[in-house]
């Protein structure tokens, strides 16, 4: 037996050793996720359609106190904008900030390096990041790139890499969000519901940040989230009862 062939057998020991203690977790701990079982948990299937108001308001997140103050672009694009092209009409999604108090369930699920968010509103999933990385060029997208962290009890993600939306902040107020959006989430549990407070920053329509807290109460035992499927001609259907604001 060679020294070369002893030198491979350890080596290739010891490159054994690190996949398997890999495969139990030390990828999350190799790439600086929190340590398993510290995390504050936040699992669950969690129902928003018979939760209570938000704090900001009785009816809706934009209250009388916590509105954004919009700058003149923002009031020129909600001045023209036209219900009718509303691109939900057409099956697009809801992003941040809105989706987070759509009245619809929501799935969160915990791993090492990542959590997920899973809405029953439009099928959407987002995958917030804990391992470190960074977003390239092909990330920017309807729900941007989420990062997150644990800090106590609760669970703070940051998103960007938005793309330009005609609602992108609010679809009842006709108001957009750009590409400088960013929506920084605080998720934590208060006894038995889950509270989120949104906070959304976005200079090109926004003076200043913005933000709404809301809560989502445990759904029933054995529940499972329903498919959205939405159907295109559908979904266009009430545009055609729409009074229409230009000829």
């Amino acid at each position: 037996m060679t020294l070369k062939f002893v030198a491979a057998v350890a080596c290739a020991a010891v490159m054994a050793g690190a996949v398997g203690s890999l495969s139990e977790g030390g990828i999350a701990h190799a790439q600086g996720s929190s340590v398993p079982g510290k995390e504050p948990d936040l699992s669950g299937i969690w129902d928003g359609t018979t939760r209570a108001r938000p704090v900001n308001s009785e009816t809706v997140p934009w209250g009388k106190d916590n509105f954004p103050v919009l700058n003149e672009r923002a009031q020129a694009y909600q001045k023209v904008f036209d219900e009718a092209l509303s691109p939900k009409y057409d099956c697009q999604p809801s992003s941040s900030p809105a989706i987070q108090y759509d009245p619809y369930s929501m799935e969160l699920v915990q791993w090492p390096d990542r959590v997920i968010l899973r809405y029953e509103k439009d099928d959407q999933i987002r995958t917030i990041w804990l391992d470190g990385r960074k977003p390239t060029i092909y990330d920017w997208g309807l729900q941007g790139f989420s990062v997150g962290r644990y800090e106590g009890n609760a669970l703070i993600v940051q998103t960007d890499h938005f793309v330009f939306d005609i609602t992108g902040f609010d679809d009842y107020n006709g108001i957009p969000s750009s590409q400088l959006k960013k929506v920084t989430e605080r998720y934590w549990r208060e006894g038995n519901d889950l509270k989120v407070t949104v906070t959304v920053e976005d200079p090109m329509f926004l003076r200043q940040p913005a933000s709404y807290t809301t809560r989502w109460i445990p759904q029933r035992q054995g529940y499972k989230l329903a498919a959205w499927d939405c159907d295109p001609e559908t979904s266009r259907a009430p545009v055609r009862m729409m009074p229409q604001k230009y000829k």
